[in-house]
């Protein structure tokens, strides 16, 4: 980037995040890097959340539920910056992470964007569940870091004329839509995740709710994820021999029915999936100590469970629905 001081637009877009959006744009306001404009594109909410944005110096651009990639696609037609940078409504941003990501994409001038890694804590601490959740996001990410082939939209910074060039997101997908920009965005630019662009995440809290998402995501790798996360330098927040310990796990279930002596396989099978990931257990134990260790692997098994389920269920709709098979991708 020639520019020694490009301008930063900084996009949100923001459907129903009154607890978080306050924490969000002050973070953003913060910034040690100024920036140009921030945007909060409202995609329809029903709470409080434009009130408060209302509060502060940003511009609140309000617009009917159409999904986060019409907002963003919205923000970014009302923006001016030399920079996008993208952000979630639940990611409150370290003061440095726009400078940043500035100066990396400032010293690499042949980035598409740069992207980052959401802190091990939580924006809000709100139980268990959450706490497994970024602390596992925050590993997963932090894993990754480097050149990548994916990007994930929630703390991103991009230069406008990649943006430009590559076009604008795929309005036709609510789910996966950073799967789908990647694929066209890693064909011309290098992708950098970044351990220096940081923030806080509020994540679910719901184990219910943490479930249903995993396996209402999980079927979308058959549709077309899937084929992404076996490319070279594709980010995975699950790895394979997790996967086939939960599965196997699963898998000996029945022989249980047969013989009362066959409950050592599935035994043998968790015990495998505690073991599968060294370095996710290294983690844990070092960060919160070898008695919270089990307390991780059982949402870690469950979260698990319900991607094998996801898939199972992608795969009978893959047989069953043409559409399913056949996204649109063609952005509009």
């Amino acid at each position: 980037m020639a520019d020694a001081h490009p301008t930063v637009s900084v996009i949100i877009p923001n459907y129903n995040y009154e607890k978080t959006i306050a924490a969000v744009v002050e973070s953003v306001l913060a910034q040690t890097h100024p920036v140009h404009e921030v945007l909060v594109v409202d995609d329809g909410s029903t709470d409080r959340s434009p009130e408060i944005v209302r509060g502060y110096p940003v511009k609140l651009i309000p617009q009917q539920n159409g999904g986060v990639s019409v907002a963003r696609n919205r923000g970014v037609a009302e923006s001016t910056g030399d920079i996008l940078f993208f952000l979630d409504s639940d990611i409150a941003l370290a003061p440095d992470a726009i400078a940043n990501a500035v100066a990396l994409l400032r010293e690499q001038p042949d980035l598409g964007c740069v992207h980052g890694v959401v802190d091990k804590r939580a924006l809000f601490d709100d139980g268990q569940v959450e706490r497994y959740r970024v602390l596992h996001e925050h590993y997963w990410r932090r894993r990754a870091t480097g050149r990548v082939k994916t990007v994930f939209f929630a703390m991103c910074a991009m230069p406008r004329a990649v943006f430009e060039e590559i076009g604008p997101l795929n309005e036709t997908l609510r789910e996966s839509e950073d799967v789908e920009y990647s694929e066209r965005l890693a064909e011309k630019y290098p992708i950098l995740l970044t351990a220096s662009v940081t923030g806080r995440h509020d994540d679910e809290e719901r184990l219910g709710s943490m479930l249903s998402e995993q396996y209402r995501r999980s079927q979308l790798l058959v549709a077309f994820a899937g084929a992404h996360r076996f490319r070279p330098g594709a980010i995975k927040a699950n790895r394979m021999p997790g996967l086939l310990a939960a599965a196997a796990t699963w898998g000996s279930l029945p022989l249980v029915l047969v013989t009362p002596k066959a409950a050592v396989l599935p035994a043998l099978g968790l015990a495998w999936f505690a073991v599968a990931d060294p370095g996710l257990a290294r983690f844990v134990v070092k960060d919160q100590g070898a008695t919270y260790y089990p307390r991780f692997v059982g949402y870690h098994f469950l979260l698990h469970t319900a991607l094998l389920a996801g898939v199972a269920r992608g795969a009978l709709r893959a047989v069953t629905d043409r559409d399913f098979r056949r996204p649109r991708f063609a952005a509009s």
